[in-house]
């Protein structure tokens, strides 16, 4: 089991940026990657950036590539996710996910967290 604790967010202006963490405990080392995902109103759950636990291997969604960075600090067993030039249409609550070893989908949660963007 994985447990994942999430913090940072907020409110910023069109333009700002902001950092979210994702710390992990638990069985860590049966972890394969990590991911953000964030929801808005009404809305569904959508990717946003993913690591490989190791975090030499990335991927965006296309609406942030460019502006956001997924990176891991190692020695904190943390995720961190860096989101420049924010939007108003990146306003969402952000979540971050572990992805197991032999799992089939991503199996822990993170308690999300507002990112508000004002314009």
């Amino acid at each position: 089991q994985v447990q994942l604790v999430q913090s940072g967010g907020g409110y910023v202006q069109t333009g700002g940026s902001l950092r979210l963490s994702c710390a992990a405990s638990g069985r860590t080392f049966s972890m394969y990657a990590m991911g953000w995902f964030r929801q808005a109103p009404g809305k569904e759950r959508d990717f946003v950036a993913r690591s490989n636990w190791g975090g030499d291997n990335t991927d965006y969604a296309d609406s942030v590539k460019g502006r956001f960075t997924i990176s891991r600090d190692g020695a904190k067993d943390t995720m961190i996710l860096q989101m420049n030039n924010l939007k108003p249409e990146d306003a969402a609550v952000y979540y971050c996910a572990a992805y197991i070893y032999g799992s089939s989908t991503w199996s822990s949660w993170s308690q999300g967290a507002q990112v508000t963007v004002s314009s």
